[in-house]
């Protein structure tokens, strides 16, 4: 039987795809073997190099770490550090240590906590609102309690000190303004003081519940002059552009009565918020005073000492923080025995509202992050501050309270009265008896 061409031609094709359909699966199923084997070993390549990388990266980053962590924790090259890191497992008394060894320990604290808890910090001051921190005391409401819109931190000391470094290394940190200045400084020969009280909102924010006053560096020459203008600082208040005045500085007052004559509308009273000192933050040269301490000279620490025991800084029977600078230009012994001297000097604890803070790097710029026990121990300086300033605010005034402060005065404005007119019957009697 002899097919015809078109079921000849059809089986013919049907066989031969039967035949090479399975081939060609085969074949399919091969070359997708052989991929997938080349894509695991490119990625095996792939993968050992950047394992090596990571390695190399690795002990490279540890190196820098140990070189980074030697720069900003540089206590641990201290004679007595051993001993402290041995006390770590042993959970001593910390009423038997030895002031150098408490120091040490609250260092290492600073260290542990600053990377993680700075950020936190950090938060809790971008949302900080005045009278956040205050604790119900007396059986007296929060309502009934007088709590300014802005808490108010004056930074005093004496001139070289370091206050408007400060004030720069809070707006790096605090602000996140990087490294750009807010407040002139007297580094360098520029010879720039400042002449006026200035306010300085280191959040960078309209909603801020604080602000930060930088004030003129007292002379070491002129401390009761000093005191008494810091007295009537917390006693009526502060505004901003401010004067600062300068006893017997001739200087200062030309340059001020100029100034003024400039700007009187600009720096007029009337057109600032006078706010009440909350807080008080001394800034003191721990190189400067050790040196001079060194060498026989004890004026530096004495006018520290007066300053610093005021009693116009006392809120709340709290006393004001003391905020160490320039103590890189020291070593690390003379860091520790300089600060331990300070408090010895003050009647205070070595490790309680004292901080050791670098506000400069090498090249003259704010540390910011690059050295975090510094800025950590900055954001905790400020952070106790409004807790200080939250826990001094005083009951609303009431009606009679008002009243009563009304009667007192009539009754001494009417005795100064009989006062100045028995006076003056007096001297006309004595004219009377001479005639």
């Amino acid at each position: 039987m002899v097919l015809g061409p078109k079921h000849g031609t059809g089986n013919l094709l049907k066989r031969r795809s039967k035949e090479v359909g399975p081939r060609i699966q085969t074949h399919e199923k091969d070359s997708a073997t052989t991929t997938s084997i080349v894509i695991v070993v490119v990625l095996f390549r792939v993968l050992g190099r950047r394992v090596m990388k990571s390695r190399v990266s690795c002990v490279v980053d540890e190196d820098d770490c140990e070189s980074c962590t030697l720069a900003y924790c540089w206590w641990q090259t201290a004679a007595k550090f051993d001993e402290c890191l041995k006390l770590k497992l042993d959970f001593p008394n910390v009423s038997i240590l030895t002031p150098r060894l408490r120091l040490l320990r609250e260092l290492e604290r600073l260290a542990l906590i600053a990377p993680d808890g700075l950020n936190e910090l950090r938060h809790k001051l971008i949302g900080y609102r005045s009278g956040d921190f205050w604790v119900p005391t007396g059986g007296i409401t929060k309502e009934d309690m007088d709590i300014p819109p802005v808490n108010t931190i004056l930074l005093v000391g004496f001139s070289g000190s370091g206050k408007s470094s400060l004030i720069n290394l809070m707006y790096s940190i605090l602000g996140r303004s990087g490294l750009i200045p807010f407040a002139r400084t007297s580094s360098g020969s520029s010879g720039y003081t400042t002449m006026y009280l200035e306010e300085h909102n280191v959040l960078r924010s309209m909603q801020s519940g604080f602000c930060v006053y930088d004030s003129r560096g007292f002379d070491y020459g002129r401390t009761r002059e000093a005191l008494d203008e810091l007295s009537c600082w917390m006693s009526e208040g502060i505004h901003h552009n401010q004067p600062c005045f300068s006893y017997g500085d001739c200087m200062t007052t030309t340059t001020m009565m100029v100034d003024d004559a400039e700007n009187v509308g600009m720096r007029s009273s009337a057109q600032f918020v006078q706010r009440q000192v909350n807080c008080v933050m001394i800034v003191a040269n721990i190189a400067h005073i050790y040196k001079a301490f060194k060498a026989g000279d004890l004026k530096p620490l004495e006018a520290t000492r007066q300053l610093f025991c005021s009693p116009a800084l006392r809120k709340s029977n709290e006393n004001p923080l003391l905020i160490l600078t320039h103590s890189d230009l020291l070593s690390t012994e003379e860091r520790i025995d300089g600060r331990l001297k300070i408090c010895e000097c003050l009647r205070i604890s070595e490790t309680n509202g004292v901080y050791d803070i670098l506000c400069l790097n090498e090249y003259g710029f704010p540390v910011e992050e690059s050295d975090p026990v510094s800025a950590y121990a900055l954001t905790e300086a400020v952070y106790r501050a409004l807790l200080i300033s939250d826990r001094g605010h005083y009951p609303k005034k009431k009606f009679w309270d008002v009243a009563l402060s009304a009667l007192l005065w009539l009754l001494r404005f009417i005795g100064f009265c009989f006062s100045f007119l028995a006076d003056v019957f007096s001297n006309l009697g004595r004219h009377k008896l001479k005639m």
